[in-house]
């Protein structure tokens, strides 16, 4: 009985992954399907390609360190607020960790600008020193 934790526990390091893996898979087998099947009805190669930009789930947009960084923080106050007030020393460190790593990403999204008009504003303000 005393080695079934042990067990249980090196299972999970490897059918966690195993088990993304496969969910993954499904979720994109659908897509995938949905435009194989569409395009045997297509004779444009454009709109091929347009409907593959369609599929492509990810976002073109560029990472708002700002808001990431607020996020952070705030988990890491109510990590800290947690510890204080229930699990003691260990979460209060576990919170000011995760607040500080959220202070310097919101840091971080002030001092590298992302958007293309917080460039062009960057670039413009150089230029007129």
């Amino acid at each position: 009985m005393e080695i079934l934790i042990p067990l249980f526990g090196m299972a999970t390091g490897v059918i966690i992954p195993i088990a993304v893996f496969i969910w993954q898979y499904h979720e994109n087998k659908g897509k995938r399907e949905a435009a194989i099947e569409i395009s045997k009805h297509l004779d444009d190669a454009s709109k091929i390609d347009e409907l593959i930009a369609i599929f492509d789930a990810r976002k073109k947009e560029p990472i708002d360190y700002r808001r990431n960084g607020v996020i952070t923080f705030f988990v890491g106050l109510g990590l800290y607020l947690f510890g204080y007030v229930w699990l003691g020393i260990v979460f209060e460190g576990i919170g000011l960790l995760v607040g500080t790593i959220g202070i310097g990403t919101l840091i971080a999204g002030y001092l590298y600008p992302n958007t293309g008009k917080e460039l062009t504003d960057a670039v413009e303000k150089f230029e007129k020193r």
